[in-house]
């Protein structure tokens, strides 16, 4: 007879000592597969388990309280040793020549004790080896449901202190301070103290734990249902189901009401759990499970976000608002009619027949605290708000971009690799912080699950999760965003500009300009990442609206922020028609062209997030219109040529960017994309009008003859040689100097080659025909073409020679003899 197979039962009451078991594999000594010494050597354990056996092996440990428990295959494990263990009751069958292993978490840090359920007891804490009780004057809902949710039960239902017995020694000498949705109690922030008085323990009563679940739908709130029995999970036959079972196994699961029950079908038939009939008093634990062969399963969807609860029938009851792993009751003077339909729809309920406040007992804390602005179309309550944040930075206004959808939080990408600092003003507006002050991506070290976002439509008048892509997208990059969390500027053309406006207390205040001068402009600059301030003028981006800041302010100028300078309380709490302050910052010198002798020629480089690199276009869409964009933002006249550059050194990073925004975007930052890919052998090449130097004209005489400067021109004396020489700073080699002289009546031209970048043109014997303009003109073949600039003009006239000054002189003196002569001859005769 073969015995390998054969199946033994038995019944044991003894109990072994704690050093002869052990949890290994997993993450701590209280998690891991159960293990038992047997005959000098370790053997795995496996048998026919529930909750109460689960929890004894915890205690046998010293560990806390039971988490969870499940079988497990492992083809190389030995076979399976029978366990002798605890006064646990009947234990189970054993197969001799199974394979399989049971796996058991437990909480190493907090336990229930006391409890006639698992999920119910006196709270302990574990720490120093030793467990201390917790007192109730340090407990709330908060950091009950923090427990509740680390021991694998439902959410709490009874917090009551000295419930399961009286305080004992060791008490734990902390307070805690929870927010609810931390993973584990002593992730809590603590508080000290050094009393409990009697009869004040933490009692506490979780639901049961989670023995069914939802899988493979959008969310943990929807799916094909799964139950756990035997420490075994498999999918549930759909007979004998109603939408009363379902709204159970919404609620074990602490989701919201159930919306809908559906058959599904398996490719094959298997195993699956299904309901002896329909369950007594429609609960799940009046039910008995037997297991069927079966091909058809059962699939549930929960509301994720809303419930109604208190009543009888599916569809009525007190509104509640899931957010933040807690549920929230919502406000009557917050809800109406608009509401109550997007609500009924969600449920998958009828027309709304009665909305009355207080209807389902009294108002009970939590309470949700926004107010909701429904039309009445929407498909969910909560799809007005964003569900939006920013993880991982400095502060709520910076880090990565996340969006959660069936609260499943992910980080974003942009499919379309067009996301820049135009975008990134959206986002901010979103998460209602301030100005955009840098874009960014980050590579992470794997591919994880995303979801996508679209740009063009966030710029749009939609909202952030109507321009989300939720289905699954993989990506090794994510969006990284900065915004101002202090100040913003609103209603101007560009992003530099506009009306201040400072946040406190959780509102946006304008700033009254009689409190603001140039060197709270210098800051409030800096701080968005702008230029230096240019324009400073009350109104020029709008009135002032309420609220208005009531403190001024007092800045050096060289502070970061403009809420870290000094400031005083002010009287007033109003501000005058047109006295809000409007501010424009110059946009920052983030454009240049490098590696030519000119600023106006070269490679075009931008700086962004304080880092020049080289311009790649991205959509191959750069043209002579870009280029003149260009040359315009850097003073440098018109465009005379670009095209694509190409470097041996592929490995430099470079920044993308979108043509077409460039002709028409305030700052060429606003263009730049942050794409996934940062590496480029090719580059953009920009020559301006501007590139050229402007010549220099003068004039001297080559002899002795006397010359000076008269205003803006040259004094030549007649018959004297001069030179007019022509100039220009050293760009380029060779070239030639074109002079051009204009009379009112003539035009003459010259031209001499450029030698050491300069030209003479010599003149001999000057009279009045070489007075007029000179102009000298540079001319150079560079960039494959001829090119040109024209120096400003030189006035030149002509003086009369010593000879002719002289023979003036004497005429002038004749003149004057005769005349005094004449004088004096009428005067004798008169007399």
């Amino acid at each position: 007879m073969d015995h390998r197979g054969l199946t033994v039962l038995l019944w044991l009451w003894s109990s072994v000592a704690p050093d002869d078991i052990r949890l290994e594999g997993g993450a701590s000594r209280c998690a891991g597969r159960l293990m038992e010494k047997h005959l000098g050597g370790w053997k795995a354990v496996v048998g026919h388990w529930n909750w109460t056996r689960a929890a004894a092996v915890c205690r046998q440990l010293d560990c806390g309280s039971a988490v969870s428990f499940q079988t497990t295959q492992d083809p190389s494990a030995t076979p399976n040793h029978l366990l002798h263990l605890l006064n646990a009751g009947p234990l189970w069958i054993i197969d001799e020549s199974s394979s399989s292993g049971l796996e058991i978490s437990c909480s190493d840090s907090v336990r229930l004790v006391n409890g006639a359920k698992l999920c119910s007891g006196r709270l302990e804490v574990r720490s120093n080896q030793s467990w201390s009780s917790v007192c109730d004057d340090d407990f709330n809902q908060q950091e009950a449901e923090v427990v509740c949710r680390e021991l694998g039960c439902g959410a709490p239902s009874v917090l009551h202190g000295g419930l399961y017995g009286d305080v004992e020694a060791p008490v734990w000498t902390k307070g805690f301070r929870c927010e609810g949705h931390e993973s584990a109690l002593l992730d809590c922030e603590r508080s000290v103290r050094n009393n409990c008085s009697s009869g004040k323990a933490a009692g506490l009563t979780c639901s049961g734990p989670a023995d069914v679940r939802l899988v493979g739908g959008g969310g943990r709130c929807d799916g094909m249902l799964e139950m756990n029995k035997l420490g075994e999970w498999k999918p549930v036959d759909d007979r004998n189901w109603n939408l009363s079972l379902a709204g159970e196994v919404c609620g074990l699961l602490d989701c919201g009401s159930a919306v809908s029950t559906r058959r599904g079908r398996r490719p094959s038939s298997s195993f699956v759990w299904g309901l002896e009939s329909v369950c007594k008093a429609s609960s799940l634990a009046t039910c008995d499970k037997k297991l069927l062969f079966s091909s058809f399963i059962l699939e549930i969807t929960c509301s994720d976000s809303v419930r109604l609860v208190n009543e009888a029938k599916l569809c009525s009851g007190r509104l509640e608002v899931r957010s933040n792993q807690s549920w929230s009751l919502v406000c009557y003077d917050d809800f109406n009619q608009q509401e109550a339909e997007v609500v009924c729809r969600e449920l998958g309920c009828g027309a709304p027949s009665v909305l009355h406040g207080g209807l389902y007992e009294d108002m009970e804390a939590p309470v949700w605290t926004k107010g909701f602005c429904c039309e009445g179309h929407e498909s969910a309550l909560l799809d007005y708000p964003d569900e939006v944040r920013l993880e991982g930075g400095a502060g709520r206004c910076a880090g990565r971009l996340e969006v959660r959808h069936h609260e499943d939080w992910r980080a974003v990408d942009n499919q379309d690799f067009d996301w820049d600092l135009k975008v990134t003003a959206a986002a901010c507006r979103r998460l209602d912080c301030g100005s955009p002050v840098s874009p960014g991506r980050k590579t992470v070290s794997e591919e994880r699950s995303v979801w996508w976002i679209n740009s063009a439509c966030l710029q749009s008048e939609h909202t952030l999760k109507e321009c989300v892509t939720t289905r699954e997208q993989t990506s090794e990059t994510s969006l990284e965003i900065t915004c101002s969390d202090s100040v913003r500027l609103v209603n101007g053309a560009k992003l530099c500009s506009g009306r201040l406006e400072v946040r406190s207390n959780q509102s946006w205040s304008s700033v009254c300009d009689d409190d603001f001068n140039q060197q709270e402009a210098e800051v409030v600059c800096r701080e968005l990442g702008c230029g230096a301030p240019s324009v400073l003028q009350g109104a020029l981006y709008g009135d002032v609206e309420a609220p208005v800041w009531t403190k001024g302010f007092r800045c050096e100028g060289h502070e970061s922020a403009l809420l870290d300078c000094g400031g005083s309380v002010s009287a007033k709490h109003t501000c005058s028609s047109g006295k809000a302050v409007g501010l424009t910052c110059s946009d920052p010198g983030d454009v240049r062209l490098v590696g030519e002798p000119s600023r106006c020629a070269g490679a075009l480089e931008m700086k962004v997030q304080g880092e020049w690199r080289p311009v790649v276009d991205g959509f191959s869409l750069w043209d002579q219109q870009s280029a003149a964009a260009v040359c315009r933002l850097l003073d440098c006249g018109s465009a005379v040529s670009t095209k694509t550059l190409e470097d041996d050194d592929w490995n430099r990073p470079v920044w993308w960017i979108k043509s077409p925004c460039v002709q028409s975007a305030p700052a060429p930052r606003d263009c730049v994309i942050l794409n996934t890919v940062t590496e480029s052998y090719l580059g953009l090449e920009v020559v301006c009008s501007g590139f050229l130097a402007q010549p220099n004209v003068s004039a001297s005489p080559s002899t002795d003859g006397v010359s000076r400067a008269v205003q803006q021109g040259l004094q030549v004396l007649a018959g004297s040689d001069f030179t007019i020489t022509c100039s220009i700073e050293p760009q380029y080699p060779g070239g030639s100097f074109q002079l051009i002289f204009t009379t009112s009546t003539t035009a003459q031209n010259y031209t001499l080659p450029a030698v050491n970048h300069s030209a003479h043109f010599l003149f001999s014997a000057a009279d009045h025909t070489h007075q007029g303009g000179y102009r000298c003109v540079y001319h150079v073949h560079v960039f494959s073409q001829n090119v040109s600039s024209e120096s400003q003009p030189l006035c030149l006239t002509i003086s009369a020679s010593l000879t002719e000054l002289m023979v003036r002189l004497v005429v002038l003196l004749l003149g004057v003899t005769s005349l005094i002569s004449a004088v004096c001859l009428r005067s004798q005769k008169r007399g």
